[in-house]
């Protein structure tokens, strides 16, 4: 890895989570961000990106941008991704694996693209240290990532090894929980100051409810992962792991025992048991509740009502659940923001005046609906 010069990295986000994902690399005190599509793009040293491992709550994925070069076609591809220097990243004793995106003149199958990458990374290995790495498709030491656009293509090394949503926690769960870093950026899209109380009426396996007491005790996402993807490159030497480690010391230092008050509420004694197990892996300080949305009350101080609501492709809901949704969430006293995750064919009642942003859950549009009472 380049010892002290700026190198440009590609950090991934679910759609429709790019203005948030902005904003917090901002916090993280990153300069020169570029929004760009499903995600942002920065330069910076490797420990910008290692803090972005660590704390980022929105991010898929962290890339170390390799190389980038205009493609006519399979030609170009292979030459360009045999002239990267694949020895002081990789050797036999290490496994890849290459995943494909994006299309180009000739190259329109991204399983063909892969192949065609993965060729020219074994061809430049077999020539330089006469021997070539294991592909492994769950659990490479070196993942490369090769996006076709436009007429370019852009050849990238993984940071983060399992996507970053996968906290390193998660227990039981409910039925389809949400991803960890779509509950993130749908828990700072609802408002929340962090200061008063958060409540779910809806919690299911409590994600929600978790992102958000971390991100009100600055607890890093990071630190429950046993490794990311760039401990394992034949390029992280010692000096970086030292730095890493100096990283995560700082975070551990960072958080902070006491947050405000963040409760969950389910009517399935199962899914509050899971959600119980769930935040205690986590360690969060999280109150859960058996209760049907009903008894959903006002907080004191008015704080903010925030849920995602079942749809078809997930949970059905009898019409009667989205009636005594609404008129719980009618009844709490002015002042608080509700935020409501809402999937294709959601029957609930939101005011005229609430807001509507589009995002995914996986492969479901759905769009969070907000509004102060």
């Amino acid at each position: 890895m380049p010892q002290s010069a700026a190198v440009r990295f590609f950090v991934t986000a679910p759609q429709g989570t790019e203005a948030v994902l902005l904003e917090e690399l901002r916090e993280l005190g990153l300069s020169r961000i570029k929004p760009r599509g499903l995600g942002a793009e920065f330069s910076g040293r490797f420990a910008d990106a290692f803090r972005v491992c660590l704390h980022s709550r929105i991010a898929g994925r962290v890339l170390w941008t390799l190389a980038e070069f205009p493609l006519r076609g399979e030609q170009d591809l292979y030459d360009a991704v045999r002239e990267i220097t694949w020895e002081e990243h990789l050797d036999e004793a290490r496994t890849l694996s290459v995943r494909a995106a994006g299309s180009a003149p000739g190259l329109t199958h991204t399983n063909f693209v892969g192949q065609r990458t993965k060729d020219a990374i074994v061809d430049r290995l077999r020539d330089r240290i006469g021997a070539r790495p294991s592909v492994s498709r769950d659990d490479p030491d070196v993942g490369v990532f090769v996006r076709l656009s436009r007429g370019r293509g852009t050849v990238s090394l993984d940071l983060s090894g399992q996507s970053l949503h996968r906290r390193g926690f998660r227990g039981a769960t409910g039925a389809a929980p949400l991803k960890e870093n779509v509950a993130a950026a749908v828990v700072r899209l609802s408002g929340w100051d962090r200061k008063t109380p958060f409540v779910d009426p809806m919690c299911g396996a409590g994600t929600l409810c978790i992102e958000a007491d971390h991100w009100a005790r600055r607890v890093a996402p990071g630190l429950a992962r046993e490794r990311f993807g760039f401990q394992r490159w034949l390029s992280h030497d010692a000096r970086l792991e030292r730095e890493f480690a100096r990283l995560v010391e700082r975070a551990k230092a960072a958080a902070v025992a006491e947050g405000p008050e963040v409760v969950g509420s389910d009517h399935q004694p199962l899914v509050i048991a899971a959600a119980q197990e769930h935040a205690q892996a986590a360690g969060a300080r999280v109150q859960f509740r058996l209760a049907d949305v009903s008894a959903l009350a006002s907080t004191v101080p008015a704080g903010t009502v925030c849920s995602n609501t079942p749809y078809g492709e997930r949970i059905h809901a009898p019409d009667s659940l989205w009636q005594r949704l609404a008129d719980a969430l009618a009844a709490i006293s002015p002042g608080h923001h509700v935020a409501m995750l809402l999937g294709p064919g959601s029957k609930l009642r939101v005011p005229p005046y609430a807001t509507s942003h589009a995002l995914l859950n996986g492969t479901i549009e759905c769009r969070l609906a907000r509004w102060t009472t």
